[in-house]
């Protein structure tokens, strides 16, 4: 019994309460968001579009996504990690009843770039607000269980659509819909304003005579995270992990009904990874802390590109599983990193743009996998599996190529962050 309470909180012990609402706000958005993972199945099944044509509506997503990731950023940092939260849902509920409903492409494309919109803008504020909220020496356990949760969404999601998905698409987006009205409602009611702990760090006084407008220095703002060459190289390497991750969700039903197998096939493979997560991914952390962030992610990669290679091979369900569990493992593993290392690169007053920044790379990845990797897959057939295994192992090298660098820089933000008086974020209550 001890030895489970110790394990108990070492894994979700000490993080505030407002933590836990943020994170049920994932889980109830995350397991009726299951709509777009059929979109491409939908196009071509109930729109009689080609497979090149459903990769690009798709990928228009993915490119609506790549503005709101920003636009979300920037909003959380002057609007309030709140606001973008609620706004960001309550949108993309009325989208979804509209995709629900629609009929021809053009629109359906139009629709599908403005939810990509609307579904990125809340990770850079929910992510934000966790580091508002989370002392630095209990973040990597809340990235943990933050992936945790939005992969246990994922898995219950998976089962319901390949199961709604064969009896009406039409069913798919409105309950993704009301899943999202409920995160909204959670949010709303229990979520307070977390962007005065991101802002309450003592500055040096400023000079009280103002600077000559050609020698100011620029004030802070997105430019910063884009112009920050270390953060650039990982945001980089994290964009290629992104586009391996991604197959899942658009290449791969594809692949899988050119072998016969159907909605709920893809489901269940799907829920299969889900629930690997949900079992395992508890235990990550102790697995991991004791080795060096860049070598774990170049291994996690790796992993990745291994079990995506396997798909070259692959004609029936049971290696279709096998390989989900290799990539699956190496998700796992690079999901608690890559959140710290973004967290520690991070300015406390430009958190929501930095993290915006680094969520470009999943709505970009949505409009690079699918838009590429359908017409690859249509004239290369399995031999497109061959060319995302070896992205995969390009990534991997150059994490270990970038690590310590890397590191040594982060090293240096904490020797500076240390002479700096104690922020709000290590006064928050816990639950």
């Amino acid at each position: 019994m001890y030895a489970l309470r110790r394990w108990w909180h070492d894994t979700a012990g000490g993080l505030p309460a407002t933590f836990w609402y943020l994170w049920a706000g994932l889980l109830i958005n995350r397991a009726g968001a299951f709509a777009m993972l059929f979109l491409s199945l939908y196009l071509t099944d109930e729109r009689e579009a080609s497979v090149g044509l459903a990769g690009t509506v798709v990928g228009a997503y993915g490119a609506g996504g790549a503005a709101g990731t920003l636009l979300g950023g920037v909003l959380a940092d002057r609007w309030g990690r709140r606001a973008t939260l609620l706004a960001a849902h309550l949108a993309t509920a009325v989208l979804m009843v509209a995709l629900a409903f629609s009929r021809p492409l053009l629109l359906i494309a139009v629709l599908s770039a403005l939810v990509g919109v609307v579904h990125s803008m809340p990770g850079p504020a929910f992510v934000a607000a966790i580091v508002d909220v989370v002392p630095a020496q209990r973040r990597s356990r809340a990235f943990n269980l933050q992936f945790w949760a939005f992969n246990l969404g994922m898995a219950v999601a998976s089962l319901l659509a390949g199961v709604l998905a064969e009896a009406s698409f039409t069913a798919l987006f409105l309950v993704d819909a009301g899943a999202t009205l409920t995160a909204a409602a959670v949010i709303g009611w229990k979520v307070p304003e977390t962007l005065r702990l991101a802002t309450t760090t003592a500055e040096p006084p400023q000079a009280t005579r103002p600077a000559p407008r050609s020698v100011r220095p620029r004030r802070p703002g997105l430019h910063t995270a884009l112009t920050d060459r270390t953060f650039l190289v990982f945001v980089g390497l994290t964009f290629l992990l992104a586009v391996l991750t991604m197959q899942t969700s658009t290449i791969m039903p594809l692949a899988m009904r050119a072998d016969g197998l159907g909605p709920s096939a893809y489901g269940v493979v799907v829920a299969l990874g889900g629930a690997l997560i949900v079992v395992g991914q508890l235990f990550v952390p102790r697995l991991i802390d004791r080795h060096r962030k860049d070598v774990v992610l170049a291994t996690s990669t790796a992993l990745l590109a291994l079990g995506f290679g396997v798909l070259a091979v692959a004609d029936e369900l049971a290696i279709y599983l096998g390989a989900a569990v290799i990539w699956t493992v190496g998700s796992m593993l690079a999901a608690p990193p890559n959140a710290q290392i973004n967290a520690d690169l991070a300015p406390p007053q430009l958190r929501a743009r930095y993290q915006s920044v680094f969520y470009l790379t999943f709505p970009a990845a949505a409009f690079v996998a699918p838009t590429l990797g359908g017409v690859s897959l249509q004239h290369l057939g399995d031999r497109h599996w061959l060319i995302v295994a070896g992205l995969g192992l390009l990534a991997a090298l150059g994490h270990l190529l970038a690590g310590p660098p890397r590191e040594r820089h982060v090293a240096a933000l904490r020797r500076v962050a240390s002479r700096e008086p104690t922020t709000a974020t290590d006064r928050v209550p816990t639950a």
